[in-house]
């Protein structure tokens, strides 16, 4: 029998692995946060402003996390009132003032869901492109 000569490649496969999945995730990362911008319902621009994206990551996982700070995103995205998606939100309606001072009487909001439909959108073609890297960065 001939010599057999194993070379362990396996640190430089988890390498391109963590490279392609931190690459993936900022380009996610970015997708979704511009399409839930678009998906977004404006009156001063505040809050379609104001979503962005966050990659952490720690030893053997990263995760990417897209949201708002702004209070009014919460409401955007389940609604308020009678029109909550949960159907657990305030019956009735009341009166509010905006931020210019107008009184408004309302039965809350309908919810406009700009990040889960950024997702559905997004998600098919962000897992091809997931697949697409990574087989770039092993070389396959």
């Amino acid at each position: 029998m001939g010599n057999v000569e194993f070379t362990d490649n396996s640190m430089q496969v988890k390498a391109a692995l963590s490279d392609g999945v931190r690459a993936f995730l900022y380009e996610a990362g970015g997708e979704l946060q511009a399409q839930t911008m678009r998906n977004s319902r404006v009156d001063t621009g505040q809050t379609k402003g104001s979503y962005q994206y966050k990659v952490e990551e720690k030893t053997g996982e990263a995760s990417v996390h897209v949201g708002s700070n702004q209070e009014n995103a919460i409401w955007e995205e389940y609604g308020t009132g009678e029109y909550a998606l949960q159907g657990n939100g305030r019956k009735g309606g009341w009166f509010y003032k905006d931020a210019k001072g107008t009184g408004h009487f309302t039965y809350g909001k309908k919810p406009n869901r700009p990040l889960y439909r950024a997702f559905n959108t997004l998600c098919g073609k962000l897992k091809g492109r997931l697949e697409q890297i990574l087989k770039e960065r092993l070389g396959s």
